[in-house]
């Protein structure tokens, strides 16, 4: 994206949308006062125009390329602007397309004219689509705003899981997941300490975390490595490596230094007294019972996500052992391989999608854009004896913010 031709590309579509957008601005201001109509149209071109200046300067100025405040406020901003002026447009076409047919129908049927058309023989434009428009555009921007105030708004949800194949000496174990920190997002310390505050009132048996520590560089676990390391429980902490771990979104001036950073953040977790699972598993013993753990590198079946994940490294060993947890990052891996391949594994926990951090939840109704690429996204899914609970992630990355869809800490009972 940081090719300056693309950008101006943006930045025309930008302008065409202002243009279209004004129009239903200027329909919607015709009755006010001359003064106030000013006022609305100059300080809707001054956005505008702030807007397209900040989009054209974006890769000739080096310090909007690295500021953090720009890539997750601003950035966000501009496109939370492009996206409801998007969402206001198919109102606003939706009144061209209905004039557009209506003076086809007076050309075809000559009388009709005199209903539709007036003195200056032209359909009007509709007041009500235009309000409803700018309305729903508006109302999508404002609440983008407001989500920025949610992302470290920590949910506890707690959910028992009930398995007949679980020893009795695990019967009751409590365990807390986390996933995606994406530390490299985080800029109140304090806040996420609260956050770190909250797993551990949860007094856990075990706490697993199933990937995306940082979002590209080991290193930005630097300042957080102090918080995240007083994540201890008596069974142990457990982790997996998401697809942003991998570093394989930013350039790298070799291969070795990128290997060296997958090194270092290997380190982070064993630092912090978290046993990092690469494609391998442990068994857990309680009274003489046991279950197994497994943990796998990120495996994704969508998109280009990686699949560095190895079932058959992390699997052997296990078979014997009569209850499987698995932690992948991924959810996808779940139908791909997990369901038709390891139908013995009785719990994956993933994370990943943090629920597109936008969406609506309650009781009765759950969505999310998030869905239209993963069928199984945030919650707990089932299919006979096996399941599935996605993490709707602890930290945020691209947008700051949360609507609807809030950062998780999931407490496991199992029965």
């Amino acid at each position: 994206m940081r090719n300056a031709t693309t950008w101006w590309i943006i930045a025309l579509v930008m302008f065409l949308l202002d243009l279209y957008v004004y129009q239903a601005l200027r329909i919607v201001s015709q009755n006010a006062s001359e003064k106030t109509r000013m006022v609305i149209h100059i300080a809707y071109w001054v956005i505008s125009a702030l807007t397209l200046a900040t989009i054209l300067s974006f890769p000739y100025v080096q310090a909007l390329q690295t500021s953090r405040v720009f890539r997750n406020y601003i950035f966000s901003i501009l496109v939370g602007l492009f996206f409801a002026k998007i969402l206001g447009s198919v109102f606003f076409l939706a009144d061209d397309l209905r004039r557009g047919s209506l003076w086809l129908m007076t050309k075809i049927f000559p009388d009709m004219g005199v209903r539709y058309m007036d003195e200056t023989s032209s359909i009007p434009r509709s007041t009500f689509l235009s309000w409803v428009g700018l309305g729903i555009g508006g109302g999508l921007f404002g609440t983008l705003l407001y989500g920025f105030s949610n992302k470290y708004n920590y949910q506890v949800l707690k959910v028992r899981l009930k398995f007949n194949n679980l020893p009795p000496a695990f019967r009751g174990l409590k365990l807390v997941q986390i996933s995606d920190i994406h530390s490299g997002s985080f800029q109140d310390k304090k806040a996420v300490e609260h956050g770190v505050n909250m797993v551990l009132l949860q007094k856990a048996d075990i706490i697993l975390f199933t990937g995306d520590l940082v979002n590209d560089r080991a290193v930005e676990m630097d300042d957080y490595k102090d918080l995240f390391s007083r994540v201890q429980a008596p069974m142990g902490v457990y982790s997996t490596l998401g697809n942003h771990d991998y570093g394989d979104y930013v350039s790298w001036p070799s291969e070795a230094v990128k290997t060296a950073n997958l090194e270092a953040l290997k380190k982070v977790h064993a630092d912090m007294g978290w046993r990092l699972l690469m494609n391998e598993h442990v068994l857990l013993e309680k009274d003489g019972q046991q279950i197994a753990l497994l943990g796998i590198e990120n495996w994704g079946a969508k998109g280009r996500f990686p699949k560095y994940g190895k079932m058959n490294l992390a699997y052997p060993g296990t078979e014997k052992i009569p209850f499987k947890i698995l932690m992948s990052h991924d959810p996808s891996h779940w139908d791909a391989e997990i369901k038709p391949h390891y139908p013995d594994i009785d719990l994956v926990l993933a994370g990943h999608t943090h629920g597109m951090q936008f969406g609506v939840e309650n009781p009765y109704f759950k969505w999310s854009p998030v869905q239209w690429m993963y069928k199984e996204w945030a919650g707990l899914y089932e299919d006979g004896k096996q399941k599935l609970y996605v993490n709707r992630g602890f930290g945020f990355i691209g947008y700051p913010g949360r609507v609807g869809i809030l950062p998780e800490i999931t407490v496991i009972e199992l029965v």
